[in-house]
């Protein structure tokens, strides 16, 4: 297997502004100051897609969403109609970046807590158009499958039994883009699963990604994130919980989406 890693810019990445440092260098919030954003390319309302202004990967064209006005929201917290807005809108950036032939493929994800990756509290996705490399290279169907425990109006959710991280990751499928909505609804009840159910309250992080996939469906990939596996770490060795315990996630979460819909 090839391996062809993206190149990280630190020249540029030193002066990007995160709010997880000890020492910061930069007190304010770059997407708190609307009146400032430069290279927007649509905006709804709070919601704002614009060119990232520390393009730190070599061969990308790398935009941002900003999901909200509100520094401190998410999608666990917002309201279900604002929830499904932002997903579709993000849906429709995504679609835009993707009709683009310049890029060998566009990824989508969004970084939410200390121990996801991210560097800004204030909410935001990312959406990066790889201009040399196919960002799906490593990705295979049966990362997208698992212990189904809802597959209805073009909607299938499973509990992921062959996890690309490890442990807990929830698969969301929009297999009809008319479900978008009930989808949406999905991914939301996820995060606030992941944030207050799993390992008992104490995940604090999570990532979101999007793939698309064959005959216009797309996958919603949650992972729970705490500190790295060294099987991962060290030899890109996933993790999976027993089956017994995939199977009381599942219904575990099941039951937690029907009382969010109450």
């Amino acid at each position: 297997m090839d391996i062809d890693p993206l190149i990280f810019d630190v020249n540029i990445a030193k002066n990007k502004p995160n709010s997880y440092r000890k020492v910061k260098n930069n007190s304010g919030c770059p997407f708190c100051e609307v009146d400032s954003l430069e290279n927007i390319y649509q905006k709804n309302g709070d919601m704002i897609w614009l060119r990232n202004k520390y393009p730190t990967l070599r061969d990308t064209v790398q935009t941002v969403l900003i999901e909200s006005s509100d520094h401190h929201g998410d999608i666990a917290t917002y309201s279900k109609a604002f929830n499904r807005q932002l997903i579709q809108f993000s849906s429709n950036c995504f679609n835009k970046m993707m009709a683009q032939k310049r890029f060998q493929s566009v990824l989508w994800y969004k970084n939410f807590g200390p121990n996801s990756g991210g560097s800004l509290v204030h909410p935001h996705m990312q959406i990066i158009g790889l201009e040399k490399q196919d960002g799906y290279r490593y990705i295979n169907e049966a990362n997208f499958k698992g212990i189904t425990l809802f597959d209805e109006a073009g909607v299938e959710v499973n509990v992921s039994t062959a996890p690309i991280h490890g442990y807990v990751e929830l698969n969301l499928n929009l297999c009809d883009l008319s479900s978008v909505d009930l989808w949406a609804d999905w991914i939301q009840a996820g995060t606030k699963y992941m944030l207050n159910v799993v390992s008992k309250g104490r995940c604090d992080s999570y990532n979101l990604f999007f793939y698309p996939r064959e005959g216009g469906k797309i996958c919603a990939k949650l992972i729970a994130r705490f500190a790295a596996s060294p099987y991962f770490v060290g030899y890109k060795l996933p993790q999976v919980d027993n089956r017994e315990k995939l199977l009381q996630e599942a219904e575990q979460f099941r039951a937690f989406f029907e009382e969010e819909q109450d």
